[in-house]
């Protein structure tokens, strides 16, 4: 099915599912995998990027050295580019490795997060006529209290052996 996958990562939860996620596929489709890591400059930050040379190094490696370690042939590279400019340097990035799908990670950005995201992945679809496959967004788990049996309606005495 494809034989060449284009991984575009973030340093975020949703980047190391795609990793996963991306693992998985490429094992089942015997696929070679190019990872791609577009570090982008900070907004009014004078070309200065969100991460420095060596984490985005760091990141990268980290991704390719997981697709080596599950037997996948994979490569990688980075970029520093303007957060406009991600969805396109995706989309030339995977001519350019002649890549049969790109896959990349999935935010579940609720209320203002949707006015203010990018859009990568819209705009990576528009941009390239290869399938652009999401990998599943990071569950969120509760984190203010803690469900206590009594909450869910159960009693502790009900564990318990009776003696009869």
């Amino acid at each position: 099915m494809f034989r060449r996958l284009l991984l575009g990562i973030d340093d975020s939860p949703s980047g190391e599912i795609a990793v996963d996620f991306t693992t998985a596929l490429a094992q089942r489709c015997s696929a070679s995998v190019h990872v791609l890591f577009v570090n982008e400059y900070l907004v009014g930050g004078r070309a200065i990027s969100l991460l420095t040379k060596d984490e985005a190094t760091e990141l990268l490696t980290s991704a390719v050295v997981q697709l080596h370690e599950a037997g996948i042939h994979a490569t990688g590279s980075s970029v520093v580019d303007s957060y406009r400019r991600v969805a396109v340097r995706l989309a030339e990035v995977a001519r350019e490795q002649d890549a049969d799908a790109i896959v990349l990670g999935s935010y579940r950005r609720r209320r203002f997060g949707r006015l203010f995201s990018t859009q990568v992945r819209e705009q990576t679809t528009r941009l390239t006529e290869l399938p652009v496959l999401t990998a599943p967004s990071p569950l969120e788990v509760m984190t203010r209290g803690s469900a206590e049996i009594t909450d869910l309606g159960v009693r502790p005495q009900d564990f318990t052996k009776s003696s009869s």
